[in-house]
């Protein structure tokens, strides 16, 4: 069985760039008495523009269905500020910590192109929930 075959898959494009986000909750690393409930997620960021382009920045909303909701700004992602030309695609794998079982991320990534030109590309809004179905194979 496919490590994705439950899972759901969330993407959206804007300005040429298609953002694609499955995410998985990580019983492994969660301690739910604790209201410690871990959340893994893979992205991919395909450039179906004509343009390359820097990914710079990203600016992501963690929303905590117990209310509470955290803005995190930083560069690149995971360390990296990858260039993108077109046809080209950056994956990586992050995670988040919740403190119930579920809430939900969005975000944008601020890109730089060649010729010193800024635009945003968004991140779909995405559901993390602590279900059985939503367990990683890796577990």
């Amino acid at each position: 069985m496919s490590m994705f075959t439950r899972r759901p898959f969330y993407y959206r494009l804007s300005e040429g760039m298609r953002i694609s986000v499955r995410p998985h909750y990580v019983p492994g690393h969660s301690f739910p008495p604790l209201q410690r409930f871990v959340f893994a997620y893979d992205v991919r960021i395909e450039n179906i523009s004509r343009r390359t382009a820097q990914l710079m920045s990203r600016r992501w909303t963690i929303y905590d269905s117990i209310g509470e909701e955290l803005e995190v700004v930083g560069d690149g992602v995971v360390g990296l500020q990858p260039i993108l030309g077109p046809g080209d695609v950056h994956e990586y794998q992050s995670f988040c910590v919740l403190k119930s079982s579920r809430g939900w991320m969005e975000g944008e990534y601020y890109f730089r192109t060649t010729d010193n030109t800024y635009f945003t590309a968004f991140i779909p809004r995405f559901d993390l929930i602590a279900d059985p179905e939503w367990i990683s194979d890796e577990e």
